[in-house]
């Protein structure tokens, strides 16, 4: 049987093995980003303390009520840095995501579609080479054989 030989491209290949230096590199960029946000939840939990002692001293009996005006006005201006912080990560995750799909995602797919239509190909190929010919035969041989059997010189 023919079996086609398949394109050097449409051949998967597995990754090359990581370096020891481009392995460093990459846990050194874990960590990095480790602390990154390490400091940002911490800088979060202070504001937070922070806010809290403020309120607290601000709600004492002699402080006047124009003073925690300013401090809700304070909270909701924080909190609306938080929201436009949130946001943002938000948007670097979404470019994070159509970078993934763009640069990965997509060429595996052209290489899937490839493959199926290599495997379309050889099965056409199959069919019309090895299978249509065997039919035939069979079909011929079956006639041959009806023919000597009618004849009388093959038994039933």
């Amino acid at each position: 049987m023919v079996t086609p030989q398949l394109p050097p491209q449409a051949a998967p290949s597995a990754p090359p093995p990581m370096t020891a230096e481009e392995l460093a590199a990459l846990q050194e960029a874990e960590r990095k980003q480790k602390m990154i946000l390490t400091g940002i939840v911490a800088g979060i939990v202070f504001l937070l303390v922070l806010l809290g002692v403020a309120i607290y001293f601000l709600l004492q009996p002699a402080t006047p009520t124009d003073k925690i005006r300013d401090v809700f006005i304070i909270v909701v201006a924080l909190e609306s840095l938080v929201i436009g912080v949130a946001l943002i990560v938000l948007i670097l995750q979404l470019a994070s995501l159509i970078n993934l799909l763009q640069n990965e995602v997509k060429p595996i797919l052209q290489a899937t579609t490839e493959t199926v239509n290599t495997l379309r190909g050889t099965a056409e190929f199959l069919g019309e080479n090895v299978v249509e010919p065997v039919i035939k035969l069979n079909g011929y041989l079956a006639g041959l054989r009806r023919m000597l059997e009618l004849m009388g010189i093959k038994p039933k």
